[in-house]
């Protein structure tokens, strides 16, 4: 019986994790896009060993971790113009709603934000949309 299912598990908690003791430790919410997005627009210089250390964890602990992994299998597409379409797609939804998965689904829901509950809630459904858009519809795969 594969269980796959536990990577998902394994990985939704460490970043729940992440975003209880960044919000412990200085009192914002943890979200993604909005940590890089400050780098980026230099907003938020004044922050900017923070948001470094943030993005150093998330790219480089999973390196220590290699060993423990063995291979999983995503279902991500091998069709370079859909990842390009995808991220594009999220780039624009996170600048609409004013944030992210991180922000307002793991961070906004455990707060019970309502902006983050209806923010989670429509881009999962956009989500849902775009897979019958582009995988059933156009044949994206």
């Amino acid at each position: 019986m594969p269980v796959d299912w536990i990577w998902g598990l394994v990985g939704g908690l460490l970043i729940g994790l992440g975003g209880a003791v960044y919000l412990l430790a200085n009192g914002r919410i943890m979200g993604a896009s909005g940590i890089i997005g400050g780098l980026v627009d230099r907003s938020g210089l004044d922050t900017w060993k923070e948001r470094a250390a943030f993005l150093a964890g998330v790219f480089l602990l999973p390196i220590p971790l290699y060993p423990l992994y063995r291979a999983v299998d995503t279902h991500i597409t091998s069709n370079i113009a859909v990842i390009i379409v995808a991220g594009l797609l999220v780039g624009i939804g996170t600048r609409i709603a004013n944030g992210c998965t991180s922000g307002h689904g793991v961070c906004g829901i455990s707060r019970f934000s309502l902006r983050g509950i209806v923010a989670t809630v429509f881009y999962i459904m956009a989500g849902g949309i775009a897979v019958i858009i582009f995988r059933h519809m156009l044949g994206w795969v």
